[in-house]
């Protein structure tokens, strides 16, 4: 009897402590849609468009504007930042040159 008393009150704290785990994080929003950007003419011919993004601020995500980066020598292709879903999380992966 005693041992059933027992893992019964064992059995009611391990249901009391799984409750009072913090609930996890939600996930960030959806990125919205990029918007619109009037590409200027480049300064020379070795910059590329490096186009606008939205960046999370902690809050809430702030608009990044476009600009201009320099080709990098040796390199081929500029591949442009870009927001992924990784397990319902979005991620920023950085701008770079392949």
């Amino acid at each position: 009897m005693k041992t059933m008393l027992a893992a019964a009150a064992v059995g009611m704290l391990m249901a009391g402590t799984a409750l009072a785990q913090p609930a996890p994080p939600p996930p960030y929003p959806p990125v919205p849609a990029p918007r619109m950007e009037q590409v200027p003419p480049p300064p020379a011919a070795n910059y590329v468009w490096a186009r606008g993004h939205w960046r999370w601020d902690g809050r809430t995500y702030v608009w990044i504007p476009g600009r201009y980066v320099v080709r990098r020598a040796n390199y081929h292709q500029y591949v442009p930042g870009q927001w992924i879903n990784r397990g319902g999380r979005w991620v920023w992966v950085e701008a770079h040159w392949d």
